[in-house]
């Protein structure tokens, strides 16, 4: 498989998940000679930083959602740059069939909380991912513009 290095799945149940979507701007545009990186330290743009910064804040755990590799731990590692987006199938996306393979695989569906963050096609992501589990993800921006869904997202958890 391709893919990044996958870091093991915690066991315990129950608790607060918090899915970040990735982000179009990658440390490779600033970096090239970066290399392998950990996950958390791929995407570099403001939206990312902002999500990042909320899911840290609510003091759950959380993943990324990659396009090209589905759910990632922060601590996973990306090999290198990529270009691919929900928003254009042409980039090739992971499957909804790969996501909830990969929500069974690391044990998603034994959260009691699902907060999914990003756009319509994200939420779609999410949404595909869960289904046939226990799980209803909430997005409690939906529908906002990134504009305001980042200003939602920075002032949610400052209270």
């Amino acid at each position: 498989i391709e893919g990044p290095f996958m870091s093991p799945a915690h066991e315990q149940s129950g608790g607060l998940l918090v899915i970040v979507p990735c982000g179009k701007a990658k440390i490779w545009a600033k970096f090239p000679q970066a290399g392998p990186v950990v996950a958390a330290d791929a995407y570099v743009g403001a939206p990312f930083k902002v999500n990042r910064g909320y899911a840290e804040r609510m003091g759950g755990d959380w993943l990324i959602l990659s396009a090209k590799y589905g759910f990632l731990r922060p601590a996973d590692i990306v090999p290198g740059p990529y270009e691919t987006t929900f928003n254009r199938q042409a980039t090739g996306p992971v499957s909804p069939a790969v996501l909830r393979e990969q929500v069974k695989q690391q044990g998603l569906g034994r959260y009691d909380e699902v907060i999914g963050l990003g756009g319509k096609k994200y939420r779609a992501a999410i949404e595909a991912a869960f289904e046939g589990t226990n799980v209803r993800p909430c997005f409690p921006f939906a529908g906002l513009p990134i504009g305001k869904a980042m200003a939602a997202t920075k002032l949610d958890t400052s209270q």
